[in-house]
């Protein structure tokens, strides 16, 4: 499995983004896909989950803003960020997980000015 994000930027707080990452390679509707974030000199932490059955987790920092949604048909997941905030910024990445099986696409960088 491949996947290759995009649609990172920068834009100013309390601006939006959509975040897309498209999947190579078949069964992408049985992965658990995920949006990562690693800001400078942090580690990497879970944004957005969502399952096979389409069930959702957020980390709580986001909550209420961000959004993860996935399109089976087109092999892609998305991750649309709204109301951003300075410390959203950081490179994301999307990541597929099956069984004991993960993969991580090559991020994108998210930059979000005051």
């Amino acid at each position: 499995v491949q996947l290759q994000a995009s649609g990172g930027g920068l834009v100013q707080a309390g601006g939006s983004l959509k975040l897309s990452c498209a999947a190579s390679g078949s069964d992408f509707s049985s992965f658990v896909m995920g949006w990562y974030r690693q800001a400078p000199g942090k580690q990497r932490e879970l944004v957005a989950l969502i399952n096979n059955e389409g069930n959702i987790d957020y980390t709580d920092s986001v909550k209420g803003r961000f959004t993860i949604s996935r399109d089976n048909a087109k092999n892609t997941v998305y991750l649309q960020m709204n109301s951003l905030k300075p410390e959203d910024t950081a490179v994301y990445y999307c990541n597929a997980r099956i069984t004991i099986l993960a993969y991580w696409g090559q991020g994108t960088q998210v930059t979000v000015s005051s």
